[in-house]
């Protein structure tokens, strides 16, 4: 059995989810058969335990080599029914991970030999300095995190460190070249805190790192003498780039590292990374909706709806312009999981506008509806389990919190108002009754949400969310 390992400073696995969309009419191109499959479309979000769980149900996988430069991966199965089998069912269903499709079909590689695992990095000859670029970076990375994770394997000469559009960047030289091969084979891939910042590590073409400073972004460890820079000046320690260019050493801002270390404390819920498209770095509260139905919206329709992506302190109705709202988050992060999932949203008839307000906060006045202590929040409790279910509007919603004796004719009737019903399964788990119901369209189960969460159903109080399922399964 292929098992991955990690360079673990905390304690808490990844949460994983797979998705498959079913998409009857998807084919793929039917290559010669192989034991290896080639995988498109694997974005740096996507971790090598998400593929394995996406291809270990069809047989035992024993190798898998992740393609990062290329957003590609090479999985060899162990042997060649096993990956007929799996590309015969992805013919059928869309393979989706993280929200993002990906694309299966046979390797020309009938083997995964030594070079193609190697081919990771750039295949360049291996060389004593090393280019890493640090994936899902959600805690900072400073020259002594850099330095505890490669002093295992020889002594560590010199370490820059720097900003690029590839993300966090950095060169490790070692006193001698097998230091660096043996790091890079051991530490490919892996992550420097568990769940994230992996490590994506290539064999530079430079010679010599040159260093002029010693500080959090620099260090030259034969040399401590050298100063560290100027308080308030910019480090203009000279770019490094192997590809002919000049990468900008300038770090990310302390302010960025901050919110993103803040960031971290959820980032298990999104599998040890953030949703694409969220930076973690957003420090404004307050979002302006615009575009609403002003007939059919009120303050507490726009609670039910924001608060699936955090806790809500006050929301504000524009009186002057009444298709206007402002609704302030609990936090900066919350608030850019709002813009970022409701975006253009449909509800009662329009195309929700969301965007981040010029006001860093609602001022309380006797026009505002207060939310900061309910209990109908749903982030005071179990944080961790809401950000995990965040996303977009979708055709099915899920109830929880139902009376023992509901029946699954009692929650058709209570939601059939807002839209045309396709189907909808009630179940239980650990002894609750929960439901799935899904409509015709998005907008009718956005409708059924905003004016159904927290209403009395039998005697409860329901909650309701959008539920990322595509289908409803016997099994669900």
């Amino acid at each position: 059995m292929y098992t991955t390992a990690h360079i673990s400073l905390a304690n808490d696995q990844p949460h994983t989810r797979i998705s498959l969309a079913p998409s009857p009419s998807r084919l793929f191109r039917m290559a010669e058969p192989s034991k290896v499959i080639h995988v498109r479309n694997v974005g740096h979000e996507i971790s090598e335990n998400d593929l394995l769980q996406l291809f270990q149900p069809f047989g035992v996988i024993s190798k898998l080599v992740m393609l990062r430069a290329k957003n590609q991966a090479l999985l060899q199965m162990q042997d060649i029914p096993s990956a007929i089998s799996a590309l015969q069912f992805y013919a059928n269903v869309q393979p989706s991970i993280r929200g993002r499709n990906v694309y299966v079909q046979f390797s020309s590689h009938q083997e995964l030999t030594t070079m193609e695992q190697n081919a990771q990095g750039r295949g360049d000859e291996p060389n004593r300095i090393l280019l890493l670029t640090v994936h899902h970076m959600l805690y900072p990375i400073t020259v002594e995190v850099l330095h505890q994770v490669f002093s295992p394997y020889g002594f560590v000469e010199k370490i820059v460190t720097f900003q690029k559009s590839a993300g966090f960047q950095a060169l490790i030289q070692y006193q001698v070249r097998q230091s660096a091969v043996e790091a890079r084979t051991s530490l490919q891939g892996r992550n420097i805190y568990d769940g994230c910042c992996q490590l994506d590590i290539q064999f530079s073409n430079l010679d010599e790192l040159q260093v002029n400073y010693n500080n959090d972004r620099s260090r030259d460890f034969t040399n401590p003498n050298l100063p560290s820079e100027q308080k308030g000046r910019s480090s203009h320690q000279p770019g490094y780039s192997d590809a002919g260019g000049m990468y900008p050493a300038n770090g990310a801002t302390s302010a960025a590292f901050s919110q993103m270390a803040n960031a971290a404390a959820i980032a298990d819920a999104f599998g040890g990374g953030l949703p694409p498209g969220i930076s973690g770095t957003n420090d404004r509260c307050t979002v302006l909706v615009s575009n609403l139905n002003s007939d059919s919206i009120d303050e507490d329709k726009l609670f039910n709806l924001f608060s699936l992506y955090g806790n809500i302190v006050r929301i504000k109705l524009l009186r002057n312009k009444p298709d206007h709202a402002l609704v302030q988050l609990g936090d900066g992060f919350q608030a850019e999981l709002a813009v970022h999932f409701l975006k253009g949203a449909m509800l009662f008839g329009k195309q929700l506008e969301v965007n981040f307000s010029k006001h860093p906060n609602i001022t309380q006045g006797a026009d505002t509806h207060e939310y900061m202590n309910s209990n109908l929040n749903r982030f005071n409790r179990n944080a961790a389990k809401n950000y995990r279910y965040c996303c977009s509007p979708t055709r099915m919603i899920h109830l929880s919190t139902l009376p023992q004796d509901i029946t699954e004719e009692d929650i058709v009737s209570h939601l059939e108002e807002h839209g045309t019903i396709t189907n909808s399964k009630l179940f239980e788990m650990n002894g609750k009754k929960q439901a799935l119901v899904q409509f015709e369209t998005e907008e009718q189960a956005t409708e059924a949400l905003v004016c159904k969460h927290a209403s009395s159903l039998g005697g409860s109080i329901v909650r309701i969310s959008f539920s990322q399922l595509q289908e409803i399964r016997e099994n669900s």
